[in-house]
């Protein structure tokens, strides 16, 4: 519809004709003194605005919103129009109301992920609706997302939930197709941390360090469990015992967002330990499985995602994590939870074990394993540089 977005193209025909022409065939008539739409092959519609130079300043933007609805006629004018008049529609909208019926939309997010991930991002957005509106949906976004620092996992968090709830909003008519999340945001990106893989001896370094009792004896088991299995801290709360085809098998019923597809989530996989080994290279059996199947305890990890951050505030509490903490950094590397995945994945390299195998090992594609853990790649290069200096 070209003329459309030409204002003084729109409006000066009504100083001299009856009829005017809209573009794509689309043309606006005068129906007793107030317009009406006729589109051929599609039917007509009455339009709530006088046959003036008022009318027709107050119909433009209205029409080129029910162009874009109607998609070709992909659902009807009546439909569009209703629609159209939604989101036109001067009233303030109730963001209270709107949010609690937008959390009924995803179900799956548990109180504290609503709580912690959803509600202050959706918050912001309310507020920026409380005095001048802003002027798209960039700038929405923008101002919504302010508090959290650029480049950090928080703030990709609450921008995936953000879009979320815009797309729902707008899809739905709540607000104007102009609020509608970018594709992108002018953000400056932090470069992705690189995670410091703990060795053998550091694991068991840690482990010998740690306070004699109860309390301690069931963090000890934790960290062995995800040093041999590669877990992610928050798979300690979903281990299980199944009975498999040569006898009791460990997975984990963890399912974690794979990113992209709404809901899609990763698949429940059995678990293979990779033993840590002493200093003379011999390899260290704890029985963790035959631990769990009888009953062995581990230690409170907190609710719904918060395995990682319960082991994490453990760790902090000891000298020896805060001096390797440190070694890391002088690497340029980072020291946290997954450090014990991070051994896994290395020594499952090192040990020449595929990439596919490896991926299904740790639960994850090969494209997100290959993100993360390619420096650990056998060097081929290293190799025939070596072999030309012998």
């Amino acid at each position: 519809m070209p003329r459309l977005s030409e204002t003084d193209g729109w409006i000066k025909p009504f100083r001299r004709q009856v009829a005017i022409t809209c573009g794509d065939g689309w043309y606006v008539r005068n129906n007793r003194g107030r317009m009406r739409l006729n589109v051929p092959g599609h039917g007509s519609l009455s339009l709530n605005y006088d046959w003036s130079e008022r009318g027709a300043t107050q119909a433009l933007p209205f029409i080129q919103q029910l162009f874009k609805r109607w998609d070709g006629g992909r659902i009807t004018l009546a439909a569009a129009a209703t629609s159209t008049n939604t989101s036109s529609s001067q009233k303030k909208l109730d963001f209270s109301q709107l949010i609690e019926t937008y959390r009924e939309f995803v179900p799956n997010a548990g109180e504290k992920t609503w709580e912690g991930f959803y509600l202050p991002v959706l918050r912001n957005c309310a507020k920026q609706f409380k005095d001048r509106p802003p002027v798209d949906g960039e700038a929405l976004c923008m101002a919504a997302l302010a508090q959290w620092e650029q480049g950090t996992r928080m703030r990709q968090t609450a921008r995936q939930k953000l879009y979320g709830f815009l797309n729902w909003t707008v899809q739905r008519g709540h607000l104007k197709p102009i609020y509608s999340p970018p594709a992108t945001l002018p953000e400056v990106l932090k470069p992705k941390r690189i995670g410091y893989p703990l060795s053998d001896a550091q694991i068991l370094q840690i482990l010998d360090n740690l306070p004699q009792g109860e309390k301690h004896n069931r963090w000890r088991f934790a960290i062995q469990l995800c040093a041999v299995y590669g877990l992610r801290p928050e798979e300690l709360r979903y281990l299980r015992i199944k009975d498999g085809a040569n006898g009791a098998e460990l997975w984990t019923i963890y399912q974690k967002s794979m990113g992209g597809t709404k809901g899609a989530k990763t698949e429940p996989r059995r678990l293979h330990p990779l033993l840590v080994r002493d200093a003379d290279g011999s390899a260290i059996n704890w029985n963790l499985q035959s631990r769990l199947q009888v009953g062995e305890k581990l230690p409170p990890l907190n609710s719904e995602g918060n395995g990682s951050e319960a082991l994490s505030r453990y760790l902090r509490r000891r000298a020896v994590w805060l001096s390797m903490r440190e070694d890391a950094k002088q690497q340029g590397e980072q020291l946290t939870p997954y450090s014990f995945r991070h051994r896994y994945a290395k020594g499952m390299h090192a040990n020449n074990i595929p990439i596919a195998n490896i991926s299904e090992a740790m639960g994850h594609t090969i494209e997100v394993h290959l993100k993360s853990y390619a420096r650990f790649k056998p060097n081929a290069t290293a190799d025939l540089v070596a072999a030309v200096n012998v």
